[in-house]
């Protein structure tokens, strides 16, 4: 699964995760060469495991090209085997609640007096301070950090994203922060703890509204699809019964945009410039809404992108997974699912590209401990060792 011509290919990761946050930040560093080892309790393991239907299909994507081993931290011999893994590691990623970690003596005090070279990502709602024992999941950051405030229509209660925005933001900047540490780690030879947490990291994904409110004295109300810069800006409905976003950005496109449409919208002084159609921004939205919507969505996405307009049309996921484009640039990988309902699925590969390694061969998730034996085998134990410690529920 790892190789030396992955960047990570030497890396070891043990992941103590759960849920999103956790487990994509390692499916990250998977993504990246790197062998993860995915430690669960032996009853039930990660707790979205064939939860629901979207629970079981969140597990089966943050949980590809990992190893599954199952281990009862509680179990003076889970935790012993769990110290020898940490001894062969580099990484150890977790997001349990806050405390839990210590208090199964797995936190970053206990490992990395052990392995003073291990680095150690703590995910968490918050980092210490003020909240750092509040109870958190995504949608706390998102309504903490703004990204709620912003998100639906004016007048409407607030709207959480579509995905978990939080959760995968931290992951995300989880992921960076433990390549710098193990960087690092080759100048100095010392690990590092790394903590990062979900309210912080939706924070910066909200940072010009920040320095927008501070310094303009005004609260941005929610957005729908559009944004007060640009105008037009947003969706509009077409004659299928679709929507497609339309959105210039420059006069240019403006007045191309007005031109694939047959209308003279460029033409009127109410909205000749930026300046005027942001003024006049209900208004160009009810006229242009009505020429649109004589078109079909593919028609109309068409030749507005002939015209170099920036615009598409609004799909639902089920046909991104059919996108002719993601399919030729080798965007998505199959595998095959191992909660929930079995079937064999496309999910998004890692999206960046480099002149100086390929992408890793996805696995499929794995079934909860199906690894156990292998990694234990690894690491020295024997079959009768293995044997008994199933027989207690260790493993």
């Amino acid at each position: 699964m790892t190789g030396s011509d992955h960047p990570l290919g030497d890396a070891t990761v043990l992941e103590l995760g759960h849920i999103v946050a956790g487990p994509f930040c390692s499916l990250l560093l998977a993504d990246l060469g790197a062998d993860v080892i995915k430690v669960e309790h032996p009853d039930g393991g990660d707790a979205i495991r064939d939860s629901s239907p979207v629970g079981a299909s969140s597990f089966n994507y943050v949980n590809r090209d990992k190893r599954s081993l199952t281990l009862d931290l509680k179990a003076d011999r889970g935790r012993e085997a769990f110290y020898e893994l940490a001894g062969e590691a580099d990484v150890v990623v977790e997001n349990f609640a806050p405390g839990t970690a210590d208090r199964l003596d797995v936190g970053p005090d206990a490992l990395r007096e052990r392995e003073a070279d291990l680095v150690y990502c703590s995910i968490k709602g918050f980092n210490p301070g003020p909240y750092e024992e509040y109870p958190a999941l995504d949608p706390v950051a998102e309504a903490m950090s703004g990204v709620m405030s912003t998100t639906g229509h004016p007048g409407q209660p607030p709207v959480r994203s579509g995905t978990s925005l939080a959760d995968m933001a931290a992951s995300l900047y989880g992921a960076v922060s433990v390549v710098a540490a193990l960087r690092q780690r080759d100048r100095t030879g010392e690990g590092q703890l790394v903590e990062v947490p979900l309210f912080g990291s939706t924070v910066s994904l909200m940072g010009y509204w920040l320095a927008y409110a501070q310094a303009y004295d005004e609260v941005p109300e929610p957005l729908g699809a559009g944004h007060p810069n640009w105008s037009p800006y947003d969706v509009f409905p077409t004659a299928d019964d679709r929507w497609v976003f339309v959105g210039p950005s420059t006069e240019r496109q403006w007045q191309a945009l007005c031109e694939a449409l047959d209308c003279d919208l460029h033409e009127q002084d109410r909205f000749r410039t930026l300046a005027d159609r942001r003024r006049n921004d209900d208004a160009l939205a009810v006229e242009l809404a009505a020429r649109v919507e004589q078109f079909e969505a593919q028609a109309i996405r068409q030749r507005l992108q002939d015209a170099g307009v920036p615009a598409a049309v609004v799909r639902n996921v089920a046909e991104v997974s059919e996108d002719p484009h993601l399919e030729a640039t080798d965007a998505l990988t199959e595998i095959r699912t191992v909660e929930g309902r079995t079937a064999t699925v496309s999910v998004p590969r890692f999206p960046a590209r480099s002149t100086g390694f390929d992408r890793v061969d996805s696995t499929d998730p794995p079934a909860l401990g199906e690894d156990s034996e292998a990694v234990l085998e690894a690491l020295g134990y024997d079959r009768e060792t293995i044997d008994d410690l199933q027989r207690d529920g260790v493993i």
